[in-house]
C-alpha cells in the first residue's frame, strides 16, 4: 500500500513538498522507506497528488510532486459537539468522527464531565492519522473547550442542531417552545431538507446532560432532539451511531 501523508505546504505537479521530523521518521524507520519510493500526498485544499521520496534526512525530507490523482472534494459542513470522556473513549471519539467526515471537532463543557486536562495537539495528530488511513483528502479541525451555556448563546445563524438525547421519551421537557418526545434519529432526519443547513451534532459525557442542561437545549430554536434507541449506549458508542445515520440520511454517504 502507498503510504498517505497529510502536509501544509501547498501541491503542484514538479515541485518539492517539505516532509516533517515525524514523517520522515515514519517511512525510514517504521515503514522501511527509501528515496525513490511512492507517495500519496494532501493538504486539504489542493486534492490528492503522487509522489515519490526524494530524501530522508535524520531531521525531515523532502518529496518530489508528480501528478494529481483526485480532485478536492466538496464535503458536508459538519460539526460535532461532544462532552470530553475519558482517554481512550476520547480518542476513539475523535478517530472515529474523522473517518465519518465531519468538518470540526469541539469539546463542550458540561456539568457531568469528569476527564483529565485535555492534549488538543495529541488529539489534532489522531485526526490527522485518521485522515490519511481513511481515504479523506481533509483533516477536521479539533478546537479549544467551550461550555455549554457559552455554545448555545453564540449559536451561528444557519446551522441546525441535532441534540442527541438520552432520554428522550421524556415528554415533560420541550424543544423550541413545544413539548413532545425526542424522534427516533433517523426518523427526524428523513424529514429534513438535506440542503437547507449546516449541520451540527450534539452529544454528551458519560453521566448524561443534567434536567436543566436538558432543559437549556430544548428552549432553543434551532434543532431537533433525537432518540438514539432503547438502549443506554457509552459516549463514544452515541457519537459513532448519531453521525452514521446523519451521513446515510444527510451527508455523503448518499453519493456512495
Amino acid at each position: 500500500m502507498i503510504p498517505r501523508l497529510y502536509i501544509d505546504a501547498g501541491l503542484e505537479p514538479g515541485a518539492a513538498a517539505p516532509l516533517s521530523d515525524a514523517q520522515a521518521h515514519y517511512l525510514k524507520n517504521v515503514l522501511r522507506r527509501a528515496p525513490g519510493d511512492a507517495l500519496h500526498l494532501f493538504n486539504g485544499r489542493d486534492g490528492e497528488f503522487a509522489a515519490e521520496i526524494a530524501e530522508l534526512k535524520k531531521r525531515g525530507g523532502v518529496a518530489a510532486i508528480g501528478e494529481k490523482t483526485r480532485a478536492q472534494p466538496p464535503e458536508p459542513d459538519l460539526v460535532l459537539y461532544f462532552a470530553p470522556v475519558k482517554r481512550g473513549p476520547l480518542e476513539t471519539i475523535i478517530q472515529k468522527a474523522t473517518e465519518l467526515g465531519v468538518a470540526a471537532l469541539r469539546p463542550v463543557i458540561t456539568e457531568r464531565v469528569v476527564a483529565p486536562k485535555l492534549n488538543l495537539d495529541r488529539l489534532r495528530a489522531i485526526a490527522v492519522e485518521a485522515a490519511e488511513q481513511s481515504g479523506r483528502l481533509s483533516v477536521p479541525s479539533v478546537d479549544e473547550p467551550i461550555k455549554l451555556a457559552r455554545l448555545l448563546e453564540g449559536w451561528p445563524a444557519g446551522r441546525r442542531l441535532l441534540f442527541c438525547d438520552e432520554a428522550g421519551d421524556d415528554e415533560t421537557l420541550e424543544w423550541g417552545g413545544e413539548e413532545g418526545r425526542a424522534a427516533p434519529l433517523l426518523d427526524g432526519l428523513k424529514s429534513e431538507d438535506s440542503s437547507a443547513h449546516d449541520w451540527a451534532v450534539l452529544t454528551g459525557p458519560e453521566g448524561g446532560f443534567t434536567p436543566a442542561e436538558r432543559r437549556l437545549i430544548r428552549a432553543q430554536n434551532f434543532g431537533m432532539a433525537a432518540s438514539l434507541g432503547p438502549r443506554i449506549l457509552r459516549a463514544d458508542t452515541a457519537v459513532i451511531a448519531a453521525l452514521a445515520l446523519w451521513q446515510a440520511a444527510l451527508g455523503d454517504w448518499r453519493r456512495g
